[in-house]
C-alpha cells in the first residue's frame, strides 16, 4: 500500500470520528443522554425510545424522531450504528427500534431469542442502491453487473479505469464503500458478487470502508477518479456534487438503468432496489406505548419522512400489513 492510500485512510477515518459524533439524534434543544440512561431533556421529557441501526435508515429515523417528539411529545434517540452492529444492540436489549438496510439473518435471530428477543419486522420504505463517481468524471455513465462483479470481487485485479474499458483512463481507481457490519455491505455482495466460498470475504480489501456514508460522499466528492455506493437518499443529498452510474443487469450498457423514484418504486432498477426495514423488539412494544406510538409512525405520518430523505414511500397495502403486524403483538 502506498504512503498516500495510507494517509488518505488515516484521514478519512479521523472524518468518520468526527462525523459519528454528529450522527446521535436528539430532539431539538435536548441535552445528550448517557449511554443506556434516561436523560431528562431541556423541555422537561424523557428519552423513553431507543433506536439504532443503518445508517441507510438514519436519515429517516432522524426525522421520524423529530416529528415524533413535536406531535406526540415521545423523545428518542437516534444512533447511526450500521445494520448489524443495531441487531447486536436490539440482541442485548440496548435499544428498542433498529434499522436495517437488509433482512435480519438467522444468526442474528438465534442471537435474539437466545437473549429473550424476538423482533418484529416492518418495512418503511424502498431505496436504490447508488453506484456514484466524482461530477468531473465524464467517461463513465454507466457499468454492467459483471463490470461491478470484476471490480469488487474478492482478489481482483482491476486497478485502473482502463482495466474496465479500455477508452477509458489509464488511472487508478479510488474505491468507497461500507464496512461490513453495514446492510448494505451485504446486500450488494448478495446482489453484484454472489456466492463465495464459506470463510472467505465477499469483495477485495483495498478500499476505503466507512460505517457512517458521509465518510463515503466525502471520499468520492474529493477524488476525480473514486467511485463508490451506498443508499440513494444520500445521493440525493449531495446530488450536487455526485453523479449517478447506471447499472445494466446485462452486458450490454444500452439497458442501463439510473435509480430515481420510479424505477427504485417499479423495480426496474435492478438487482439495487431494496426495501429498507425497522426491526422493533415484540417485549417493548408490548411493555412501552410510546414504542408502539412510535412503530406506528414509522408507517404514517413517517412516511412523509421516507420521500423527504429521498426514498420512496410504500404501497398502501404493505403499510397496513404493517398497522396489522404490530396491533397482533400488542394483543397478545
Amino acid at each position: 500500500m502506498t504512503l498516500s492510500v495510507k494517509l488518505s485512510r488515516i484521514a478519512l477515518a479521523l472524518a468518520a470520528v468526527g462525523l459519528l459524533a454528529g450522527c446521535e439524534y436528539k430532539a431539538p434543544d435536548a441535552g445528550a443522554p448517557g449511554e443506556g440512561t434516561s436523560t431528562r431533556s431541556s423541555s422537561g421529557g424523557d428519552y423513553v425510545v431507543q433506536i439504532a441501526g443503518s445508517s441507510t435508515v438514519y436519515p429517516v429515523s432522524a426525522r421520524v424522531a423529530e416529528s415524533a417528539d413535536d406531535m406526540l411529545g415521545i423523545k428518542a434517540t437516534v444512533e447511526s450504528t450500521g445494520t448489524g452492529t443495531g441487531f447486536e444492540r436490539l440482541a442485548k436489549k440496548e435499544c428498542d427500534i433498529t434499522g436495517a438496510s437488509r433482512p435480519i439473518k438467522d444468526s442474528e435471530k438465534e442471537t435474539c431469542a437466545a437473549n429473550g428477543v424476538e423482533p418484529l419486522e416492518l418495512k418503511v420504505g424502498m431505496d436504490g442502491l447508488s453506484v456514484v463517481v466524482n461530477p468531473e468524471n465524464d467517461w463513465c455513465k454507466a457499468l454492467t453487473v459483471a463490470q461491478l462483479k470484476k471490480l469488487w470481487e474478492h482478489g481482483s485485479e482491476i486497478q485502473t479505469w482502463k482495466q474496465l474499458d479500455p477508452s477509458w483512463p489509464d488511472e487508478r481507481i479510488r474505491l468507497f464503500g461500507p464496512d461490513d457490519k453495514s446492510g448494505t455491505f451485504d446486500y450488494f455482495n448478495e446482489e453484484i458478487i454472489g456466492e463465495v466460498p464459506e470463510g472467505q470475504s465477499p469483495c477485495r480489501d483495498d478500499y476505503t470502508p466507512a460505517v457512517q456514508d458521509t465518510v463515503l460522499v466525502e471520499g468520492v466528492k474529493g477524488d476525480k477518479y473514486a467511485l463508490g455506493y451506498f443508499g440513494y437518499a444520500y445521493y440525493v443529498m449531495n446530488k450536487g456534487s455526485l453523479k449517478l452510474v447506471g447499472i445494466s443487469p446485462t452486458d450490454d450498457k444500452a439497458d442501463a438503468v439510473l435509480p430515481n423514484e420510479q424505477t427504485i418504486e417499479d423495480g426496474s432498477y435492478k438487482p439495487l432496489s431494496r426495501p429498507l426495514f425497522v426491526y422493533v423488539s415484540k417485549d417493548a412494544l408490548k411493555t412501552k406505548p410510546e414504542v408502539t406510538r412510535l412503530a406506528n409512525f414509522y408507517l404514517k405520518e413517517g412516511q412523509e419522512a421516507v420521500s423527504k430523505v429521498g426514498y420512496v414511500r410504500l404501497p398502501q397495502a404493505t403499510i397496513d400489513a404493517g398497522i396489522e403486524k404490530i396491533s397482533e403483538v400488542v394483543g397478545q
